[in-house]
């Protein structure tokens, strides 16, 4: 299986650069994953898709301001920060520019040394341990110094933090937004409970996977980042009602599909608990959990497009985009919405 089967033409107009200033005012694509069939919706109408007894699974992790500018003490050098995951002790595994000049031992200062790191390894993908230093609280000094990690596809500076936000984010780790939750509004999942639809909540910390590409021919040769994933006992028994009652468990986001694949076992039962995940989903694999899938438009190439094509159809997906640009949606992280049932 080869990545140029899983490309396609984008207009580079199309890639939202703002997101819209109502959540649920974004255009929804409806996909038929068995025979291909679309129709063309508002977000707001994904209400008419779902039905009692169906289960809607969110991904409530918290994007933090990850991206930090700071000077290297030695130098006054400026150099970027992005955290990617965090060792625990003070100590974040980043991405660092320019990463050659963040050898082991390099002191970084932030805000006026508010905050200090120090380059302790360098490990794989040439990614650097920082052990940070501070005085107070981490979570508020980042909150004062960082910003949100938006994708290199977005060159609008963002001006409204909440909008890379989902609108339930709980869990403080990502590293990037599960863009498919930011159309829902408090009052757009208020109307769907209200029909009588669970709705479960899991966690998937965000990571570099998702600003990386795809850099082998080979699909079956690409290797994806681990990402920390959590789900409560309560959660996973609402999402087991569900299936045993005969109802559709329909996720919101490639991220809270591949949580809920990599915590179930052979018989599709969701299990408790939390690890480490690099599940990798393509065409050929066969889902124990999930039956539908609310998500964006994606890269092209990219694993997204994998896993979405694994669940409704390479063929299917690739007509449908295409139909989606000619009908001038707007695509990525801001854009428009796509339901695969």
């Amino acid at each position: 299986m080869n990545v140029s089967e899983f490309n396609f033409e984008l207009p580079q107009e199309l890639i939202a650069q703002d997101p819209l200033a109502d959540r649920s005012a974004s255009r929804l694509l409806v996909l038929d994953k068995e025979t291909g069939k679309t129709m063309h919706k508002h977000f707001k109408d994904l209400k008419s898709f779902l039905k009692k007894g169906d289960c809607l699974v969110l991904n409530d992790t918290k994007v933090i301001p990850a991206r930090l500018y700071g000077v290297r003490e030695e130098t006054g050098a400026r150099i970027e920060v992005l955290l990617l995951k965090r060792k625990g002790n003070d100590v974040w595994e980043t991405l660092v520019k320019p990463g050659k000049k963040a050898r082991p031992g390099t002191v970084i200062s932030f805000g006026d040394g508010l905050l200090k790191g120090t380059v302790t390894d360098v490990v794989e993908e040439g990614n650097r341990l920082i052990q940070f230093s501070y005085e107070g609280i981490f979570e508020q000094i980042l909150d004062r110094l960082g910003q949100m990690p938006l994708p290199p596809y977005i060159t609008h500076e963002l001006k409204d933090k909440t909008r890379y936000q989902t609108v339930y984010a709980k869990h403080d780790g990502s590293a990037a937004a599960p863009t498919a939750g930011l159309h829902f509004t408090n009052e757009l999942l208020r109307e769907i409970e209200e029909m009588g639809v669970i709705i479960a909540h899991v966690t998937l910390h965000v990571g570099l996977g998702t600003f990386r590409p795809v850099k082998v021919e080979n699909v079956l040769e690409h290797h994806m980042h681990s990402e920390f994933y959590m789900v409560e006992e309560e959660e996973a028994r609402r999402i087991n009602d569900v299936k045993k009652a005969g109802g559709r468990v329909i996720c919101v986001g490639t991220t809270s599909c591949r949580t809920l694949e990599s915590a179930a076992g052979e018989d599709g039962a969701v299990k408790a608990g939390s690890g480490w995940t690099d599940i990798f989903i393509y065409p050929g694999y066969r889902f124990k959990v999930l039956d539908g899938l609310v998500t964006n438009f994606h890269l092209p190439e990219s694993t997204l497009v994998m896993l979405v094509s694994a669940l409704a159809g390479r063929e299917h997906v690739l007509n449908a985009y295409k139909e989606a640009i000619e009908e001038r949606y707007r695509f990525f992280s801001f854009g428009d919405a796509m339901f695969i049932s």
